[in-house]
């Protein structure tokens, strides 16, 4: 069976590009797909960096910050993907691509939807916006991209409960933790078939408990992933 082509968008650093990087390459031959461009709207962005050390190719998207780069669909076509997955990436896809891809493009956001997405809401501002509704519960939903941001068909969401005493940096890198476990699985899932819209949402993800080493709370997930029904 050949593995899905994955092109990874990103706007910043790539922290969840390494994630996904790492992951598959521990899956080894049981991986469902393999990264083959990285590209970003920034020229500068860390991501580029990343891919460049992964020797994966990487490329700039046409836009203000990029003027030089290549047009989306162009690059998409080109390098043959089949799953598109956004991991940071803060430009809205244009409606050609999203219609091209539906079902085949996913993202994350650090936080539940719809309440904490839209337009502008990324990063910090995020984070900020759970504190100050007074939630007890923030952590990462995936979803699948369509042409409103944050608005696609929710994947999974993965409850990371918000501790008293939180501000908005110590709320981001406990949810930041779970994206890094969360985002990889469903990408190798999505790429496996093994979810798709017919089996949305994963609804049996236990609240992330920080006191738990990376490695259990990975077990668990792949244990409620592997539950669902295909």
């Amino acid at each position: 069976m050949s593995r899905s082509r994955i092109a990874v968008l990103a706007s910043g650093g790539g922290s969840n590009l390494q994630a996904l990087l790492d992951h598959l390459h521990g899956l080894g031959n049981h991986r469902a797909a393999d990264i083959v461009l990285v590209a970003s709207n920034r020229a500068d962005a860390g991501a580029l960096v990343r891919a460049g050390t992964a020797n994966v190719a990487r490329a700039t998207i046409a836009g203000p910050r990029a003027p030089e780069g290549s047009s989306l669909p162009d690059l998409l076509q080109g390098h043959e993907i089949d799953l598109v997955v956004l991991a940071g990436y803060l430009q809205l896809i244009p409606p050609e691509v999203t219609r091209r891809y539906a079902g085949r493009m996913i993202n994350v956001h650090p936080a539940p939807l719809p309440a904490f997405g839209g337009a502008g809401m990324y990063g910090a501002r995020v984070h900020r916006a759970v504190l100050a509704s007074g939630v007890q519960v923030s952590g990462p939903t995936v979803h699948f991209v369509d042409e409103v941001y944050d608005h696609g068909a929710t994947i999974a969401h993965w409850p990371v409960p918000v501790m008293t005493g939180d501000d908005e940096h110590a709320l981001a890198a406990r949810v930041l933790r779970a994206e890094h476990l969360l985002f990889p699985r469903i990408v190798q899932a999505v790429a496996a078939g093994a979810i798709n819209s017919a089996t949305l949402p994963i609804g049996n993800l236990t609240p992330f408990d920080q006191s738990r080493d990376d490695a259990s709370l990975a077990r668990r997930l792949d244990a409620c992933i592997a539950a669902q029904p295909s």
